[in-house]
């Protein structure tokens, strides 16, 4: 983030200049007003603290090039707020008054995630505000469409109540086609079709909630608290297969919010397994875990069988993902599923098959590797959806 500093200056105290907003796309036209200057002020100072950890005020305002002025006008703020506090002083290394160190109250606030991919069960979870789960819920995922929303709320309202503090927002990540204000497009799943999701848990629950696709949730968690690279790929294996994907540290969602939705990608001119989709071949039939799991419980009884069966898939996704690699300059796909299944096997011959198919001097170094958050992926991205769209956290 770029400081956006609209204090006066000071004799002696080198204001920043006042810049735009950081680009989305297209050069900035309209001017910023003070309070857009502010909340992007805000958020910068609580970035900084998040990803950071503990600092002076000194601190942040070298490291954000806001004056002191203004850093002490905002972190007051920012305390009585309840999103920051003091915690002791810095060991002074010459004279003068000790530092005292400011960060983020992590525990002051609570976040709660639902995950309603799952094919058995809907998951959630009480959260910090630096993604520790702190609480877990998970309930039979409903037999009839019709019942989603309810189960849904039920399953947010008892994690509220276990929360013990406030709570901050509610993220969701849900399997289809979701567009930027938490309307599902299209979730056959679900029988949904331009349902306001969104819309229904905030009125029903009385708090802040953002909705996403569960692959473009986890590739968040995946980048703000996974280290990931600015330009990633996560593939979500489960009951289907979809992904998310991040160009320059934003999110790509498409023209039609549909960007990921790759499990119907045809790989291969070789026929294959029939999709639930109707067509011969596609990504999901060959990788999902139903599918996998009955190929591989249909093959002989020896690793080699085995194998075969899990390199097969893997070259799958490696036709699949080649020609995405090649057209983004990707840096890393990260697989999110069972690791007995993905890992191994699946993903070497998921890395041979891209070297063998994009331009080697440039995406032969391309990583393929498991998520480490195992199934609170989608958990703790709903968190992230929460950081940043109330604290502008990323």
């Amino acid at each position: 983030m770029t400081p956006v500093d609209t204090s006066r200056t000071i004799p002696g105290d080198a204001a920043s200049p006042a810049l735009a907003l950081p680009p989305r796309g297209r050069r900035q036209t309209a001017k910023v007003l003070p309070e857009q200057a502010r909340r992007h002020n805000r958020s910068l100072v609580l970035q900084t603290l998040f990803h950071g950890g503990a600092m002076s005020r000194a601190d942040l305002a070298r490291e954000t090039r806001l004056t002191r002025v203004t850093i002490s006008d905002l972190v007051a703020e920012l305390i009585a707020d309840g999103f920051l506090a003091e915690f002791g002083t810095r060991e002074a290394s010459g004279p003068g008054k000790p530092a005292i160190l400011v960060d983020l109250d992590r525990a002051g606030h609570r976040i709660v995630g639902l995950d309603l991919s799952g094919s058995e069960s809907f998951i959630g979870a009480v959260l910090t505000l630096d993604g520790e789960i702190v609480a877990r819920h998970e309930v039979p995922a409903p037999a009839a469409a019709g019942d989603v929303v309810h189960t849904a709320v039920a399953l947010a309202r008892s994690l509220v109540a276990d929360a013990h503090a406030p709570v901050l927002g509610v993220g969701v990540g849900t399997p289809g086609v979701v567009d930027e204000h938490g309307v599902i497009l299209a979730a056959p799943n679900f029988g949904w079709v331009g349902f306001d999701l969104e819309r229904a848990l905030t009125d029903a629950l009385q708090l802040p909630v953002l909705v996403a696709n569960d692959a473009n949730a986890a590739v968040l968690a995946e980048y703000t608290l996974g280290g990931a690279a600015d330009d990633v790929m996560l593939i979500k294996v489960g009951r289907g297969v979809g992904a998310g994907l991040l160009t320059a540290g934003r999110p790509l969602r498409g023209s039609r919010f549909a960007a990921g939705e790759i499990g119907h990608v045809t790989v291969g001119t070789d026929g294959g397994p029939q999709c639930a989709c109707g067509k011969i071949g596609c990504l999901e039939a060959w990788l999902s875990v139903p599918s996998l799991s009955e190929r591989l419980a249909g093959a002989p009884d020896d690793d080699a069988a085995r194998e075969g069966v899990l390199r097969d898939a893997g070259e799958r996704l490696g036709i699949a993902l080649a020609p995405v690699v090649a057209t983004l300059d990707l840096s890393e796909i990260v697989l999110s599923g069972p690791p007995e299944l993905l890992d191994g096997p699946l993903a070497a011959a998921t890395v041979d098959t891209l070297r063998a198919r994009t331009l080697a001097p440039f995406h032969e170094g391309v990583r393929v590797r498991m998520t480490a958050h195992g199934q609170d992926i989608v958990l703790r991205g709903a968190a992230v959806m929460v950081l940043s769209g109330q604290l502008g956290v990323s």
